[in-house]
């Protein structure tokens, strides 16, 4: 479905969902919501050690991960931890959950609001993009990013508010930012991310 610019630490790995109806009309699971807090079971755990190895990899186009920059993981294990880590919607729920356990962020994008080709590469200086509905902007320069036509939709910091999941989505990409640090893990986190869904009766394929 897209390409990957090279790059000697990213381990990428991608899958696309079909939903039988909107979002709006899938009200997620009990298990899938109790899956939102951090001392669930789960078949895998973040650890200091898989939070530096993500840094590493957004570090390595010259990003500086800090802050309110930080990967998008690093928010859910904070808000989890807090009480603040709710329930949105069956696709960006199990996408937070997996996200949370395992310590890899993850982009979640509506397929039908991209626009083809889609391609993985750094940004270039001066690339930003609106991140949510109050229109605050993202600087890029030097994330790793997921483009489509019309420019970076997608990091594993903050998503565009561009190509965000909504109440009538049915079609979703998700993107699990890997690196070859934790070797296996983001295939793991994506196998695990896929069964939560099936068990839902969303069908899924990889990318």
């Amino acid at each position: 479905m897209f390409a990957i610019d090279p790059h000697p630490l990213v381990e990428l790995v991608a899958f696309s969902s079909a939903f039988p109806v909107p979002l709006e009309a899938m009200p997620p699971s009990e298990k899938l919501k109790s899956l939102l807090a951090a001392t669930a079971p789960a078949p895998l755990h973040s650890d200091d050690g898989a939070r530096a190895a993500v840094r590493d990899l957004l570090r390595h186009g010259g990003y500086k991960p800090t802050g309110r920059g930080k990967p998008a993981s690093e928010y859910l294990i904070r808000a989890s931890a807090d009480g603040t880590l709710g329930s949105i919607n069956v696709a960006v729920d199990a996408c937070n959950a997996v996200s949370l356990h395992s310590g890899l962020p993850i982009s979640l994008v509506d397929l039908d609001r991209a626009k083809l080709p889609l391609r993985v590469g750094l940004a270039p200086a001066g690339a930003r993009y609106v991140f949510n509905a109050s229109g605050q902007e993202l600087d890029l320069e030097g994330l790793l990013c997921l483009f489509d036509a019309e420019g970076p939709c997608a990091n594993a910091v903050k998503d565009s508010q561009r190509t965000k999941t909504h109440g009538g989505t049915r079609h979703t990409l998700a993107v699990l930012w890997g690196t070859k640090a934790l070797a296996g893990r983001a295939r793991q986190a994506a196998e695990w991310y896929r069964a939560l869904l099936e068990e839902l009766g969303v069908a899924s394929e990889w990318k």
